[in-house]
């Protein structure tokens, strides 16, 4: 302990404040953001609404009586905001999450919605009278009556069998509801009648994560415009179209199609003379990335940020001029808030990461969301502009949720680096060292390989793979962001197309190799880890490195074979990234899997999975681990019932957290001679 500071481990990680995208007031003097709460003892969240003045002062905490109240947003009107929860109100419990109201001035929550399927998302409609929201429905239904029926016997059903013929049945972590699909609705609030605005039709929004993203209300309310799947068979890997329906008829009009492109995330202008929506060229290649797209009156559209090369990231938003496009980019390990001339089609930072994670802007007020590797979500407002780049702008916090907590912490320094990897090519590395390093000592090493493989790992706060945790233990943590990775051009993205594995692993060891150079790196305590495609990588390098060059590894939720990885929920994109189907070119995709290298596996291995993981089944991680057992490698099993792709349950956080240091510990020459 330094100063009077502890450092950072996992239930002080589980102790901060999680702040949620913000909702800004019609006048922009206030904002209201949900902030989420653990109890580490207790295992369990509390979500609540906090009202904040965007001049700073004191939040003020709107909502008390929920236990999950979220995804606020502000009235056009401001005299109230709506927000989605399960309460128990008037002696009735809600059993899906319904449409809550609360003036902001304080008083009672009421409910506003009582919909037997929930509520996925909504949005207001510029009158304040209605709101638009999804929820999933059995299409052939018609009337909330039928679809309350059908719920009460989809709850009382006694046999658990899912069963389906459909090419796209689970997501993530769950089954897509079986049976059902996701419509958009209407509520009007004068009424508390709700419209269900497919129904008796084939329309349904996209399966996979039908949010406000995939549809937008016009200025004058009488359109809403969404994006779904044309084909007959919903599947993740076809090409979105945009399509617009007339709220009070009905009636919907096709607005754009293409079979060689993808169109989501549409939102109309202020005037309502133009479309901006995301556009990918997927004839070209899967990797191709999301551009900036507008769409006119007229039906003529066109891709303006195709000579930039960053993917565009949704939420879309117009300038309150019209005459640019607010959005969030990847930028070499950060993550900023852009605006797009759609004139000149130049593109400026305005928020420069750190980490942007969301915005909101009304009546000439931006708000951000933002976070780094030093600190978790803060919101700030712009008090001045900067530069093209962001740099020189003005910015005010206008809370301070985790600072006390973090008074008492100590954190390491971080360093931005690049060196030449795989092809000779300049390759990025974060680096972040424990807190009072001692470049005079000699230091363990430990990888964080990210997943994805096309997400990086940057100046960003992460709430599983902690960076501050990791170098709090003692060891200097490098997060190098390899062939394949985003936000470095598209160019570099997709260089590891149909050949997974060999660049990304030459770029790790590249920067192993550099930092070894370091007087304080310690050869004989080197460590790797990942999670996903993370976990992929440190099966694949226990494969085709020789044994001592780590000392262990911990794979989390990783990829083992590919042929078995049909299992998963995206298995329709498997041909496009690797380059074939199995049953097509047996060669190609065992060339690429960590399980064809299994005789040349010798390096100790923590293997955790969690059940509830439908994007890398668990079967892949129990391959894995049986096969290092089989072959009488060290290995040790850490496998979740109840977790997904991700550790989300405090408990079971610390358990992980307790696992991984314990066995590098285990493995590390330098600890055991202490």
């Amino acid at each position: 302990m330094a100063n009077g500071r502890k450092p950072f481990d996992i239930d002080a990680l589980w102790a901060l404040d999680r702040v949620g995208a913000p909702s800004l007031s019609p006048d922009g003097a206030q904002a209201v953001a949900s902030v989420v709460r653990y109890d580490m003892e207790k295992n369990q969240a509390r979500s609540s609404l906090h009202l904040l003045s965007t001049l700073g002062g004191e939040p003020r905490e709107l909502t008390q009586c929920g236990d999950k109240d979220g995804a606020p947003q502000w009235s056009p009107q401001g005299d109230q905001i709506a927000f989605i929860a399960r309460r128990e109100q008037q002696g009735e419990k809600d059993e899906t999450p319904q449409l809550y109201l609360i003036p902001p001035d304080g008083g009672e929550a009421r409910r506003i919605s009582q919909l037997a399927t929930g509520v996925e998302c909504f949005k207001w409609f510029p009158d304040g009278q209605r709101i638009a929201f999804v929820s999933w429905v059995w299409p052939g239904l018609k009337g909330a009556a039928a679809q309350a029926k059908a719920w009460a016997a989809h709850k009382d059903r006694k046999a658990t069998g899912q069963v389906t013929e459909e090419a796209q049945y689970r997501f993530w972590d769950h089954f897509i509801p079986m049976g059902r699909v996701a419509h958009l609705h209407v509520l009007d609030l004068k009424t508390g009648k709700t419209r269900d605005l497919f129904e008796g039709t084939d329309y349904e929004l996209a399966r996979d994560d039908p949010g406000h993203d995939g549809f937008d209300i016009s200025p004058d309310g009488r359109r809403i415009v969404f994006a779904f799947d044309p084909a007959a068979e919903q599947r993740l890997d076809h090409c979105q179209a945009l399509a617009e329906i007339e709220v009070r008829s009905g009636a919907v009009q096709l607005l754009l199609q293409d079979k060689d492109w993808d169109f989501t995330a549409p939102v109309y202008s202020h005037a309502g003379h133009h479309l901006a929506f995301l556009a990918s060229h997927q004839a070209l290649k899967s990797t191709a990335p999301k551009q900036l797209a507008v769409l006119d009156t007229q039906g003529h559209w066109a891709v303006l940020s195709e000579d930039w090369d960053h993917e565009v990231e949704a939420p879309l938003r117009w300038d309150e001029d019209d005459l640019g496009l607010m959005f969030c980019a990847e930028d070499r390990g950060r993550r900023h808030l852009w605006r797009f001339d759609v004139k000149t089609c130049a593109a400026f930072v305005i928020f420069r990461g750190g980490h942007a994670a969301s915005f909101a802007l009304e009546a000439g007020t931006l708000l951000v969301n933002h976070d780094a590797l030093d600190h978790p979500s803060r919101l700030s407002v712009l008090e001045a502009e900067g530069d093209e780049e962001g740099e020189g702008a003005r910015w005010q916090r206008i809370e301070q949720f985790n600072d006390k907590q973090l008074a008492g912490q100590r954190f390491g320094k971080q360093e931005e680096l690049w060196f030449e990897g795989a092809k000779g090519e300049p390759v990025q590395m974060w680096l972040l060292y424990p807190p009072g390093f001692d470049p005079r000592r000699k230091q363990p090493l430990l990888h964080l390989i990210h997943g994805g493989p096309h997400t990086a790992f940057g100046d960003s706060w992460h709430w599983r793979w902690n960076h501050q945790v990791f170098a709090a233990q003692g060891y200097v943590v490098a997060s190098v962001n390899y062939h394949g990775s985003s936000g470095f051009g598209y160019q570099f993205l997709d260089s590891i197309t149909g050949d997974w594995g060999p660049l990304e692993m030459q770029d790790i060891e590249a920067a192993t190799d550099l930092l070894l150079k370091r007087a304080w790196a310690d050869r004989r305590r080197l460590f790797a880890s990942g999670g996903s495609y993370g976990g992929y990588m440190v099966a694949w390098m226990n494969g085709h490195l020789k044994a001592g060059r780590y000392q262990a590894y911990v794979c989390h939720a990783g990829c083992f074979d590919w042929q078995a990885m049909m299992a998963d929920d995206v298995y329709g994109g498997h041909a496009r990234e690797l380059g074939a189907w199995y049953w097509d070119d047996a060669k190609q995709i065992s060339k690429q899997s960590p399980a064809s290298y299994a005789g040349a596996m010798k390096t100790p291995t923590l293997v955790v999975h969690g059940a509830l993981d439908y994007r890398v089944p668990d079967a892949q991680g129990l391959a894995y681990y049986n096969t290092l057992k089989a072959r009488g490698v060290p290995a040790r099993l850490v496998w979740f019932q109840d977790e997904n792709h991700w550790i989300l349950k405090p408990r079971n956080s610390r358990l992980w957290y307790g696992e991984f240091f314990a066995w590098l510990e285990r493995h590390d020459p330098g600890r055991k001679s202490r």
